[in-house]
């Protein structure tokens, strides 16, 4: 009999999503405990941004739901999640650009209501630092290069002191040496017990980041396991590797 504290963090029970005649999601179930590192994977069009929509409130689902901590938050919007600790971090990053990288991060420390101005300042240079973008607190978030405003964008997703953290492609359009920077980033924020749902399409971050691993095509989960596991099923070879 399972017990609160060895609960899944997140459960999400038989989700289906359609838009017109389309089945975005069909019948998806998956639990994934507290401190994980859970890689989603699957062709263009298979479904994954649909659910981590569906999961962090972006849209609703017409069957299923979505338990977060043990409370049933379906119907939430995506505000009451965060406040909840679930965050995001998008593809392509969308700072506030007329302000710095600081005052980027002070907009997500006051809506989680962290304290004074003086205490929420001194925990966005700790997360700055963090993310080793110290020296950067006072530049422009419009001047930063890619890598730096993926980086921010983990930063301001981390300002919500997250429990589930979904990382969207984070990786997307980076260098080898700017993937290994960032993958390092996400590793070690899974090991501060921070659950990390992490959409790639860079199949060796994906190795070296999972815990377990799931793919999705055309709406269904075609393998869930560990991630040689499921890089070596066939399924996931033909659906998602083209072989």
């Amino acid at each position: 009999m399972n017990t609160a504290a060895d609960a899944p963090l997140l459960q999400v029970g038989t989700l289906t999503r359609t838009f017109g005649g389309f089945t975005a999601l069909d019948n998806i179930s998956v639990d994934i405990r507290k401190g994980e590192r859970f890689g989603l994977i699957g062709p263009n069009g298979s479904g994954k941004t649909t659910l981590i929509n569906c999961i962090s409130g972006a849209l609703k689902p017409q069957v299923g739901s979505v338990v977060f901590c043990g409370e049933n938050i379906t119907q939430l919007p995506p505000h009451l999640r965060a406040r909840r600790g679930i965050a995001r971090s998008f593809q392509i990053p969308r700072p506030f650009r007329s302000m710095t990288v600081l005052e980027n991060l002070m907009v997500g420390l006051d809506f989680a209501a962290a304290g004074s101005a003086a205490a929420e300042e001194e925990i966005a240079m700790s997360i700055l630092t963090r993310m080793g973008l110290a020296s950067k607190a006072g530049a422009a978030s419009a001047t930063l290069s890619q890598v730096e405003l993926r980086k921010m964008e983990l930063a301001r997703a981390m300002a919500v002191r997250p429990k589930l953290l979904i990382s969207d492609e984070a990786m997307a359009g980076l260098s080898s040496s700017e993937v290994d920077e960032v993958l390092d980033l996400l590793i070690s924020l899974g090991e501060e017990d921070i659950t990390i749902i992490m959409i790639e399409h860079i199949m060796q971050a994906v190795m070296r980041f999972s815990e377990r691993v799931m793919c999705l095509d055309a709406g269904k989960i075609i393998a869930l396991g560990a991630p040689g596991e499921v890089m070596a099923d066939k399924r996931v070879q033909e659906a998602y590797l083209g072989t």
